[in-house]
């Protein structure tokens, strides 16, 4: 029997927050996971030793920093897997494929035989019994101008320097991706709604929309 908290939401739930840089998803997952007693799965970004290349040199590093996000969100998808649910996950594996690495193609700072290379990876690791997708992808959602404004106040160096045109960019795509994405049901949220860095009771009106909408879907799946 699987057992269900307060809100109704299953307890062997896997929830993806899914956004833009500098949405806030790092700051969502820790308010759910907290309300919901889960666990929670973080991207690398402090230890990631390509990341600050990567910003510096597109073309030289976007091979190598995307086969690192690949290595490692499989092995927090392995983790998942089992612990049997119960995450929040930061940002979801279909963004490094779906807009990342395809981005990088498109615009010829990856070559073809490296997306290629990348793709197969991908779709060999969605293929094993290690790949729980996720019950729920809350999408966070805000104009590029309040994007750009957090990344402002949030000060990474490496994120300073790179130019706006990139994250004017990386914005629609993001939007192009989400109305299209269909590995799961879709949560959508817009940053201006709430406030969790400065109001923590903020969280519950969120936790009940989730509730109610895992409902509404679990109903449409019967």
């Amino acid at each position: 029997m699987i057992l269900r908290n307060k809100y109704g939401i299953p307890s062997n739930a896997v929830i993806t927050i899914a956004g833009t840089v500098g949405v806030g998803k790092s700051t969502m997952t820790n308010a759910l996971a907290k309300a919901l007693h889960f666990r929670t799965s973080f991207e690398k970004v402090d230890t990631n030793p390509y990341l600050d290349k990567f910003y510096a040199d597109f073309e030289r590093w976007s091979f190598h920093l995307q086969i690192y996000f690949l290595a490692e969100r499989f092995k927090e998808q392995k983790r998942i897997f089992e612990y049997g649910g119960g995450f929040i996950q930061d940002r979801s594996i279909y963004e490094d494929t779906g807009i990342f690495a395809k981005m990088h193609y498109e615009k010829g700072t990856m070559s073809k035989v490296d997306y290629e290379t990348y793709t197969s990876l991908f779709d060999a690791m969605v293929m094993t019994p290690y790949f729980p997708h996720p019950d729920l992808l809350i999408y966070l959602e805000g104009s590029l101008d309040d994007i750009l404004s957090r990344i402002h106040e949030r000060g990474r160096p490496m994120e300073q320097q790179t130019p706006i045109e990139y994250w004017k960019e990386m914005h629609k795509r993001y939007e192009d991706w989400i109305n299209s994405f269909n590995a799961c049901p879709v949560l959508r949220l817009n940053i201006n709604d709430y406030d969790i860095m400065d109001d923590e009771s903020s969280v519950e009106p969120i936790l009940e929309r989730i509730s109610e909408f895992m409902k509404q879907t679990q109903l449409l799946k019967k």
